[in-house]
């Protein structure tokens, strides 16, 4: 089985920068895409950022600028710098990962961890 593991997430006041890491686990041979999505209660999940395999990266608009997704060099991890927070940034932030092992379309979610920007 596949496991997916989120932690960075905290308190901190707006204007401040956090680093989200998610790591993976398991039988995985490997990954081709990993992201991050968030989700405040009333709202659906959305997405925040993405990257592929290859390198290539994909932002939300409203985050594109304030956000940098990497991967790092073992393939099955991925960060999520953030600066410039905002009190409307408060979620919890979700690592998702597809493609696993050649397998598009079944997907894979951490349990979250929780942001709070404090104004």
């Amino acid at each position: 089985q596949v496991q997916l593991v989120e932690s960075g997430g905290g308190l901190v006041q707006a204007g401040g920068s956090l680093r989200l890491s998610c790591a993976a686990s398991g039988s995985i041979f490997s990954i081709n895409r990993m992201g991050w999505y968030r989700q405040v209660p009333g709202k659906q999940r959305e997405l925040v950022a993405v990257i592929f395999s290859g390198g290539s990266t994909a932002y939300a608009a409203s985050w594109k600028g304030r956000c940098t997704i990497s991967r790092g060099n073992a393939k099955n991890s991925v960060y999520l710098q953030m600066n410039s927070l905002k009190p409307e940034d408060t979620a919890v932030y979700y690592c998702n990962a597809d493609g696993v092992n050649g397998i598009r379309g079944l997907g894979y979610w951490g349990q979250g961890t929780q942001v709070t920007v404090s104004s």
